[in-house]
């Protein structure tokens, strides 16, 4: 048995290959329901390795330790099963990653790619490692090294432009990354990651008028039975916060970011990005940073990611939760010393960032300054994108706005 892009599958019969193909497609696409074609193909095939090493990647490439959690069973379930050369090498990058390696796990997925480049659920393994490590360059060497043995006859091809898209994006190059973006809309209309690939075009060209009239008039394919809508909501209401609405933030925010007060570890995180950008641009929060805060409490001392303890600062020192925000640096200061690329993460950004954050909160601008101003050259190894990194840097110019300006007395002599 074969799938769709011609390598060999253990354990799978013709109906579960079809069912996992449409879960992998959607997966890639950011459609919420993979899971249940996964689940066709699994309960059809319970021994298809492919169909768990899918599902230990959905866990794996995230920063929730509760996902990883689910991860390192179904690998362990997978690692039990019959397997050709190369699932035993997706199983060796899993094995790395869950053993804090993902330097190993790199290196096994690109081998993977050497001798299958058509794989695509490697590819997205990588681009998802590069993502959550920060490393551009290599997220866009690995999607390149990978695009001679494609064509648009091949299934997956819009998922591989959608991850060239967004690498591009990431390497600055816009022009090229709008084109691959909407070539791959050509193909799948309904690929979410090609729809958010050129949101991030529009945010980092400050073409915000026409991003916004792009997630208006396409809402339709990437709002409903999608895995990123409230990222994509996210997106739209950075570009109302461009154009200077700020109550069409805030409508957002209500209406779409937190309508259901979701306690999913991305949905909290695109939260505090939004409501702190919304703060640094003078707009009223009102109660909301109480709400938002009493959510991300139960993942505070999760110390997995330094990109998740710096969303969770935001939300402590917005609700002015001084305690949960003491806490929370406490406890980086005992995880530097972790052996643990977490550890690492931490000691170069995650608590200087926190520490920044609260002492913006706590209007010593100066500190701020001292502290933001030293993380630029590791901030990219806290992961995500360029658009979400520069909270940083937009708290870091309000705060040195604030700190020239004189004290009230001098200003109103």
């Amino acid at each position: 048995m074969k799938d769709h892009r011609d390598h060999p599958i253990s354990g799978a019969t013709g109906v579960s290959r079809d069912a996992f193909e449409l879960a992998l497609s959607s997966f890639l696409s950011w459609r919420s329901d993979w899971e249940s074609h996964l689940e066709g193909a699994l309960c059809q095939s319970p021994q298809f390795t492919m169909a768990h090493v899918l599902r230990a990647y959905s866990g794996l490439l995230s920063r929730d330790p509760r996902r990883v959690r689910v991860a390192r069973a179904a690998h362990e379930q997978a690692a039990g099963l019959p397997a050709n050369s190369r699932e035993r090498l997706h199983l060796a990058a899993l094995a790395a990653a869950l053993g804090d390696n993902f330097d190993m796990c790199s290196v096994l997925l690109d081998e993977i790619l050497q001798q299958y480049p058509r794989d695509i659920l490697a590819l997205h393994a990588g681009h998802a490692v590069d993502y959550l490590t920060g490393d551009q360059k290599r997220m866009a060497a690995r999607v390149a090294s990978v695009l001679p043995a494609w064509s648009a006859e091949v299934p997956g091809y819009h998922s591989l432009l959608a991850m060239h898209a967004f690498s591009s994006v990431e390497c600055a190059s816009y022009a090229r990354a709008e084109q691959l973006g909407r070539q791959a809309l050509q193909l799948n209309p309904w690929d979410v990651r090609a729809h958010h690939a050129v949101a991030h075009v529009f945010e980092m060209t400050d073409a915000a008028a026409a991003g916004a009239r792009w997630m208006h008039e396409r809402s339709s394919f990437w709002a409903a039975d999608s895995l990123a809508a409230t990222h994509c909501w996210w997106h739209a209401a950075l570009f109302q916060l461009t154009l200077g609405a700020l109550d069409g933030a805030l409508e957002l925010y209500d209406q779409r970011v937190r309508a259901g007060r979701s306690g999913e570890l991305a949905d909290l995180i695109d939260a505090s990005a939004l409501l702190w950008r919304i703060e640094l641009q003078g707009g009223a929060t009102g109660t909301r940073w109480l709400e938002l805060a009493s959510a991300w409490t139960p993942y505070s001392r999760d110390g997995y990611c330094s990109f998740s303890d710096l969303h969770a600062m935001l939300a402590f020192v917005g609700a002015q939760d001084w305690r949960s925000a003491t806490r929370l640096e406490a406890e980086l200061l005992r995880r530097r010393e972790l052996t643990s690329r977490y550890g690492e993460t931490t000691r170069l950004i995650g608590l200087p960032a926190c520490r920044g954050i609260l002492a913006y909160g706590r209007e010593d601008y100066l500190r701020t300054i001292e502290l933001l101003s030293a993380i630029p050259a590791f901030a990219r190894r806290m992961g995500g994108s360029h658009a979400q990194q520069d909270v940083l840097y937009l708290t870091l110019v309000e705060a040195a706005r604030r700190a020239r300006r004189p004290p009230r007395g001098i200003a109103a002599a």
